[in-house]
Formats: C-alpha cells, structure tokens, sequence
C-alpha cells in the first residue's frame, strides 16, 4: 500500500525494523529537549504529514521498551489518524515513572500501525441474539 508523506523533520521517514514489523518508530521532532516530569503529559511532534486511503487508519502505539524501561506510554492508545487528517502527527506522551523523562530530538517515541478497518451501518432491532456469556460485563467470563 502506498501512503503519501511529508516529512518536514530532520529525521528520516518511518520503516519498519524487520520484515515481520507491524509497527515503524515515529521520532520526536522538537527543537529543544523536553522534560516530562512524573505523571505529566505532553504533545510531542513527529514533522510528519501523512494522507491515507479511504477505508484506513495510522494507529499510534506505545513502544514497549519505553513503557517497561522508563514508565513512558501513549496516553490515548492507540491514537488514531483518520484518513481526511492532513495535519502533522503529534504523539500524546505521559509519563508513569516516578523520574523525570528526557525527550530529546530524535528520540524514538511511539510506533505507528497502518490498518485497514470497516465502518459500520446501524440495523436498530428490539432484541439481540442469545448468548452464553449475556449481559456479564467485566470478569464474567470465567477468568478469576
């Protein structure tokens, strides 16, 4: 699938690691180091601009070894890039640790996962189909 992309960052574009990536690393575009101090959040730039085809989505992930190494996590995640979106990503951080987190210029801050998704028509009805799990809600269905 071919995406279209501007990049006005210093940083070369996203691609995946490995042939069996999901994700490529989005990088931190920022001209001055920030620091996220515990349970802060901020908004950190990528200089990225994408257009996507109709029928897709950039989702915007954690990095785990941010998360489990630094407490550093993508507050709405996954973020979503509709596909009429043209302006630049940003990456929502928060900060979960009990340390001040340095964000410098470059830094490898979230990934991005294109997928495809379907949208929905509504059929409104009276009553739904008969389930075994029913109205349980959370924990309901057997995990203790």
């Amino acid at each position: 699938m071919n995406i279209k992309i501007i990049n006005k960052s210093n940083h070369d574009l996203p691609h995946y690691e490995t042939i069996a990536s999901a994700g490529m690393d989005l990088r931190a575009n920022i001209s001055e180091s920030i620091i996220l101090k515990p349970l802060e959040r901020t908004i950190v730039k990528t200089g990225l601009f994408i257009e996507l085809p109709i029928g897709t989505e950039a989702q915007v992930r954690p990095r785990s070894g941010l998360a489990a190494k630094k407490g550093i996590t993508v507050l709405n995640a996954p973020g979503t890039v509709d596909a009429d979106y043209r302006g630049e990503i940003g990456v929502i951080l928060v900060n979960l640790s009990s340390e001040d987190f340095v964000i410098e210029n470059g830094e490898r801050i979230a990934q991005l996962v294109i997928a495809k998704h379907e949208r929905a028509e509504w059929q409104e009805v009276q009553e739904l189909s008969e389930t075994y799990r029913g109205g349980g809600g959370f924990g309901s269905t057997g995990v203790k």
